[in-house]
């Protein structure tokens, strides 16, 4: 059974979904461009890049649906490597950390 959609539905549909992705970062910045916040805030806010990548990272890393076997671990853990060591000790950049990454993934790809 085939749907079809209207022109209309479809713009709309792209719209609200533009909008549920700007609105939160949007929102924030403009609620808070004018503030002062305490240093303590502004430390604490430093830590959610970090933590969103791991939250995004952490189960891709140690967790693979596919297979069952340890060695999978250590190539994920192979991977995730370079990408803590540049975001932890070198750069504390995160397209940094992401390009790190990347290159450890390709590297693994040309070696196996």
């Amino acid at each position: 059974m085939q749907m079809f959609y209207s022109t209309e539905k479809i713009i709309l549909t792209i719209g609200l979904m533009s909008a549920v992705t700007y609105l939160p970062r949007f929102l924030p910045l403009l609620f808070l461009s004018g503030r002062k916040m305490s240093p303590a805030l502004r430390i604490w806010l430093s830590y959610v890049p970090v933590a969103v990548l791991a939250a995004l990272l952490g189960p891709a890393l140690f967790y693979n649906r596919r297979k069952a076997d340890p060695t999978s671990f250590f190539k994920y853990l192979f991977l995730g490597s370079p990408s803590l060591f540049c975001r932890a000790l070198v750069t504390r950049n995160m397209f940094f950390t992401v390009l790190a990454g990347m290159a450890s993934a390709a590297l693994l790809r040309i070696m196996l």
